[in-house]
């Protein structure tokens, strides 16, 4: 059989060896005449979003997100609607939206800063007018942690060209004297989804006033995740536990998930198994397995091992057990395997699990036999898993009575 590693060098974009309909590495090259028609030393019309870069922080690149085509422009940068979207189709999408930038102090007050928020704020896409130095360059981006994105063109200067929308809830949560982390959650309390208030948090506009500062975007994402768990965690463990085994599992993008809910108090684990010949295993000679595991009491070091993937998972399971007024034990497994050729961000893990919690679960009395379950769904013979597992380690009397 040929190493999955190998499946591109041999395909070249012709056989499918990946079981993909089409090949994601050719879609963003033949994107690149058509995209490059579209391309100027100048731009007048709507941005969705804004970017804020981390290279040589805290001097860092600046600018709105601008999608070159009237095309899914409600779609385009919510990552929320995402899920269910091919592969070919998430990149020919991402690959039309212009990410601009200039030089900025993440300190910064200016007008620039000033036209950034408004963006960010903004409850509908507003019109903006941009002066570039010289055609942006064709480039599409790809990141374990941020959406892809497009072209990239250095900004000379741009104005914000209509009076901005805010909504009166946004303005007077962000106006108020609050906290980053309370006014996070306070925007999610009003209906905001985290890519938003990620892209709010990331243009400075929440916190104190003294302390205000542009937050790189890649950071962002996963700061308003964590923050907005974290909240959510707090009413979690005032719930009762719930009573059975229960699992969960979400298939997408060749990522998939298998969730374990187990009666007790809140404790999370994370597994990440990554095939050999995925966007960060490409010379692993086998499936390698990562572990990042939250006791009760929480966690005190970033989880290094998995990084954003970890807090994007946690974030979708938090928000499961909101909705099911209960807390449990929980363990995620999730398996990549070949099909992930290309790495579109973790906007698809906090999908990937909340899908999951959409679906409908099987139950079981006891441990052995969800376990059994879930070893004819995964790849790796979970015994693997249990070999670096906490929380599965631990000998609970109900894990050998069966629940009423």
């Amino acid at each position: 059989m040929v190493a999955p590693a190998r499946l591109c060098l041999i395909c070249k974009g012709s056989r499918r060896l990946c079981g993909l309909p089409s090949c994601p590495v050719l879609s963003r090259f033949s994107l690149q005449t058509k995209i490059r028609t579209r391309l100027k030393e100048s731009f007048f019309g709507q941005t969705t979003s804004v970017f804020i870069g981390r290279q040589n922080y805290p001097n860092v690149y600046v600018g709105p997100l601008a999608p070159l085509t009237s095309e899914n422009l409600q779609m385009i940068d919510n990552p929320a609607k995402w899920f269910g979207t091919d592969y070919s189709s998430l990149i020919a999408m991402r690959s039309s939206l212009l990410r601009s930038k200039s030089k900025g102090n993440v300190h910064s007050k200016s007008r620039t800063v000033e036209n950034l928020q408004e963006i960010a704020l903004a409850s509908r896409p507003p019109d903006v007018e941009m002066h570039f130095r010289g055609k942006p360059v064709y480039r599409v981006s790809f990141s374990d942690v941020v959406q892809p994105m497009g072209p990239t063109a250095t900004l000379k200067k741009f104005s914000v060209a209509e009076n901005v929308h805010v909504s009166l809830r946004v303005d007077k949560i962000v106006s108020d004297e609050l906290l980053a982390s309370q006014a996070s959650f306070e925007l999610y309390k009003s209906g905001q989804d985290v890519y938003k208030i990620s892209t709010i948090l990331s243009s400075g506009a929440l916190g104190m006033a003294e302390n205000r500062r542009l937050v790189p975007t890649r950071w962002s994402i996963t700061a308003s995740q964590t923050i907005i768990a974290d909240m959510l965690i707090k009413g979690v463990k005032h719930r009762p536990s719930i009573n059975e085994y229960r699992v969960y599992s979400s298939h997408y993008l060749d990522n998939h998930f298998v969730i374990l809910l187990m009666p007790g108090n809140w404790e999370f684990e994370n597994f990440e198994a990554w095939a050999p010949g995925t966007p960060w295993s490409s010379n692993a000679k086998k499936t390698e397995i990562l572990l990042e595991y939250e006791p009760y009491r929480g966690r005190t070091k970033y989880a290094n091992l998995q990084g954003g993937g970890f807090y994007a998972s946690r974030l979708g399971v938090v928000e499961g057990l909101t909705r099911l007024r209960r807390q449990a034990r929980v363990v995620v497994f999730r398996e990549v395997h070949e099909g992930y050729v290309i790495p579109l961000g973790v906007w698809q893990v906090l999908e990937n699990v909340r899908n999951a919690f959409r679906q409908p679960f099987l139950k079981f009395d006891t441990k052995e036999e969800a376990l059994k379950h879930i070893d004819s769904k995964l790849r790796l013979p979970v015994t693997g898993y249990l070999k670096q597992s906490v929380i599965l380690k631990q000998k609970r009397l109900e894990d050998f009575m069966p629940y009423a």
